[in-house]
């Protein structure tokens, strides 16, 4: 990264100009907002005002915050096109002692994004990692969506292809926990109906949609009914988080029914081919299934 011409590093807040503090050198991942620009706290403007380098997904899309709040530092762009050639510049500029900071186009840096990338490299070269906070899109879904918040998962996307989709639905069928997710408008018909088909068209579900902005949405209902709302040719725009309840009680298998289903596949499959199986059957993870098999086999001595 090439030296800028020196600037009054800050921002502005109601026509005041803040004063940022020098940065001690570090990888600053900030969180942006998610929609509503007034959602930025100030301790990510004083970051972006102060940074020596300032890295984005999008400069056009962080150059709006930016003006919003007076910040004069150039951004430069940081994504998955060009994160071969950009991420080792960034990691030079760190090396020079210099303060980076990392954003994403909305919401926080290494959530689905090639940040995570940027990070391992960080941390692998022995340079401190600096969490700043804020908005977050799977958090401000799971807070207004009324689905149980004491234990959830974030899955990420989930795959395009129906198959690769309703496997990976299996997978997490029996987790007892809030399912999130992130869904592109056009395809969330398709994945509301594999939802609906593998986890159950009962199952409570919410859809989140354009979180913060004008038009925000929370719509809840059953899978099924979800799946029914958003088929065949609705037109649906925005960002969407969906959400998946936890299974009831009674679907989550107990410890005893489980080990009785790993010794019955096991007297007649090889221990990973059991595991795998009783893993498909249950949606239990195989590995954890896997050690749960070994460790009876060994209480029974042995013995298939």
């Amino acid at each position: 990264m090439t030296d800028e011409p020196k600037i009054q590093r800050g921002y502005r807040v109601a026509n005041v100009f803040v004063p940022a503090r020098p940065l001690e050198p570090a990888l600053y991942l900030v969180a942006t907002p998610i929609g509503n620009l007034g959602d930025i706290t100030l301790r990510a403007l004083e970051t972006l005002g102060g940074a020596d380098v300032l890295a984005c997904e999008d400069t056009r899309v962080t150059r709006v915050l930016l003006d919003r709040y007076g910040i004069v530092n150039r951004p430069y762009a940081y994504h998955e096109h060009n994160s071969d050639e950009v991420g080792p510049k960034l990691i030079a500029a760190l090396e020079e002692g210099k303060s980076v900071a990392l954003v994403s186009d909305a919401g926080t840096p290494l959530v689905s994004d090639p940040g995570y990338r940027l990070g391992q490299m960080a941390i692998e070269a022995g340079h401190r990692v600096v969490p700043i906070p804020g908005a977050s899109a799977p958090l401000a879904g799971l807070v207004g969506s009324g689905m149980p918040s004491d234990t959830f998962l974030f899955a990420g996307f989930l795959p395009v292809k129906e198959k690769g989709r309703r496997d990976r639905l299996a997978e997490l069928s029996k987790v007892p926990a809030t399912l999130l997710f992130f869904e592109s408008p056009h395809r969330i018909g398709a994945a509301l109906a594999s939802a609906a088909a593998v986890l159950g068209g009962g199952r409570r579900a919410c859809i989140a949609r354009e979180l913060t902005k004008t038009f925000e949405e929370f719509r809840r209902g059953t899978l099924e009914e979800l799946a029914d709302y958003y088929g065949g040719d609705r037109v649906v725009k925005g960002e969407i988080v969906l959400l998946v309840a936890p299974p009831d009680f009674d679907d989550v298998p107990g410890a005893v029914e489980v080990d009785v289903l790993l010794r019955e596949l096991s007297a007649t499959m090889p221990t990973a081919k059991a595991a795998a199986e009783a893993a498909r059957l249950t949606g239990l993870s195989r590995k954890d299934l896997y050690q749960r098999l070994l460790g009876l086999k060994g209480e029974d001595g042995g013995n298939q």
